[in-house]
């Protein structure tokens, strides 16, 4: 296919064409596709024909939902979705990585939530009472150890 140009117009071009005013890709869109590959995989080894037949139409959905999303001109709604799946998503990882680093740091450190502006301080294990100083509100506390 050539454009008005007589130029030859390649693939990359087309779909650019295609995507342009369009929403794309995004982290919410790609965890649909996620968890479709997943149920995927999980419908192979369903035996029971009832089971896999809500689990296909419940991927089909997630497919659905994922192209949805990718060819939607609605950018600033799906953005404000993608936001709000984000906040979720860093939340969850941040209780993750603060029960990692929990387990890592157990024999040197102790987590300790802050009673003013609720904030996880990190401090080093002392024995007895020991006060503190939170950094972000200035309030004092007594912790025991």
């Amino acid at each position: 296919m050539r454009d008005r140009y007589g130029r030859k117009i390649s693939f990359r071009e087309k779909l650019a064409s295609l995507m342009y005013g369009r929403n794309g890709a995004d982290a919410l869109g790609n965890a649909a596709l996620i968890l479709y590959f997943v149920l995927t995989v999980v419908n192979w080894f369903v035996s029971s024909a009832i089971a896999a037949i809500i689990i296909s139409l419940v991927c089909y959905g997630l497919l659905f939902y994922c192209f949805f999303r990718m060819f939607s001109r609605n950018i600033v709604k799906r953005r404000k979705e993608n936001q709000a799946f984000c906040g979720i998503g860093r939340k969850i990882r941040d209780k993750f990585r603060l029960a990692k680093n929990k387990w890592k740091d157990r024999k040197t450190h102790v987590y300790v939530k802050c009673p003013g502006c609720k904030n996880v301080l990190r401090l080093p294990k002392k024995k007895g009472e020991n006060t503190v100083k939170c950094p972000c509100c200035s309030e004092r506390f007594v912790i025991k150890q």
